[in-house]
């Protein structure tokens, strides 16, 4: 009986199969905009634009996506600032671009504040985009930082994270945090933004996962901080909009490559089809050697 069984499922799953073929179509490029401010500090902005899904990515081919020449007009609601395009060096013999404060027009420049809303005007191949953005009221902050020694891992100099944070009654507070080791680049960690469902009104201990290079695929125990490091946590308040760029961004980045995962959608912020986001960042800075 159970060889039926299991011979008459056989032949209903195989008859049960289909050949399904996509006809992906090729789409023009997009623009895609990385744009932030963060409180005592300068806007950025990032212009590039979109890739094919089938192109073969090349230094050369992501070279080729930086959009120039484009008028970009960022405000604080009291100034507003023309930003300049800037070159800097990515490897050698290649150079990214991005655009600052323009230093021949600093009488309308400024850097971001606490507590204060910021528009973002951009004109590029006679296209129009807008943003709009905050950096919000100081709420959540870290109250301390320390290592432990990494549980159940040989090498006795390896060290895991440790923040205590408080986070101030009344639902509608969201984060972002970011480490940096040493003299290394701050980056964000693989699940970066988090909002206070379970935390509000609460003073909580939570484990901060080393902040990962997403162009470097992360090893095995790329988590783990080493004894000696000097770590930097970066920890940002961040408005709701900012929060579900980077939710939705991170799931589709981790949702790469897996046929199970589920559907999704990166929310930007950005109007006329642009992707993207334009960020704001209320950040605070901890710094400890790990011991």
């Amino acid at each position: 009986m159970r060889k039926w069984f299991i011979a008459v499922l056989a032949i209903t799953l195989a008859s049960c199969e289909k050949d399904i073929n996509f006809n992906l179509a090729e789409t023009s490029p997009v623009l895609v905009v990385d744009a932030q401010i963060e409180n005592e500090l300068p806007p950025t902005v990032v212009l590039t634009k979109s890739l094919s899904y089938f192109s073969n990515i090349s230094p050369d081919l992501l070279a080729n996506t930086f959009v120039h020449n484009a008028d970009i007009y960022i405000s604080n609601g009291v100034l507003t600032h023309k930003m300049k395009e800037y070159s800097y060096p990515l490897v050698p013999g290649f150079t990214g671009y991005y655009y600052g404060i323009d230093s021949s027009s600093l009488a309308t420049a400024f850097t971001g504040a606490y507590n204060t809303s910021y528009s973002l005007r951009i004109v590029s191949e006679g296209k129009e985009y807008t943003a709009q953005t905050t950096i919000p009221v100081l709420r959540g902050v870290l109250d301390s930082v320390w290592t432990k020694p990494a549980p159940q891992n040989p090498d006795t100099n390896k060290r895991v994270l440790f923040v205590r944070g408080t986070d101030p009654a009344g639902r509608g507070d969201y984060a972002r945090y970011f480490t940096k080791v040493n003299s290394g680049p701050f980056l964000a960690g693989e699940n970066s933004v988090f909002d206070d469902q379970v935390i509000d009104g609460t003073t909580f201990d939570v484990q901060l996962e080393r902040g990962i290079d997403r162009n470097d695929p992360p090893k095995s125990d790329s988590n783990f901080f080493k004894k000696g490091d000097t770590i930097t946590v970066k920890f940002a308040n961040i408005n709701k909009a900012t929060y579900t760029f980077w939710n939705t961004w991170e799931f589709a980045y981790q949702s790469i490559g897996n046929p199970f995962a589920q559907p999704n959608k990166v929310i930007g912020n950005v109007s006329n089809g642009a992707l993207g986001v334009f960020a704001g960042y209320g950040a605070v800075y901890r710094r400890i050697i790990a011991n």
